[in-house]
């Protein structure tokens, strides 16, 4: 019987899965952290529970929705923070 192993076990290797399973682990965290329960947080973001509910066993989710449940949990402004790059073309400009 051949043992099988995920690279990832080993090293800090991202995929898509593990950045998946990551977010919704924080936003379950951050759910429970403000005591919003899931038909909660369906009501207050409007998004539907069956939503909720499969983003939070799946991951699965609309953008838009994602993004509506990011402004109930307070963390709307992190969505700003994605993909910016501060882009270097003087060696001047790195404050050491």
């Amino acid at each position: 019987m051949k043992n099988k192993f995920d690279i990832s076990d080993f090293v800090d290797y991202l995929t898509e899965e593990k950045v998946i399973k990551n977010l919704v682990n924080r936003v379950i965290a951050r759910r429970k952290e403000l005591k919003i329960s899931q038909k909660d947080l369906a009501f207050k973001s409007g998004v539907s529970y069956g939503s909720i509910r499969r983003f939070e066993t799946t991951g699965e989710i609309s953008l838009k929705s994602l993004i509506q449940i990011a402004k109930v949990l307070n963390s709307l402004e992190d969505f700003n923070k994605l993909f910016i790059h501060t882009q270097i073309t003087n060696l001047k400009d790195i404050k050491l």
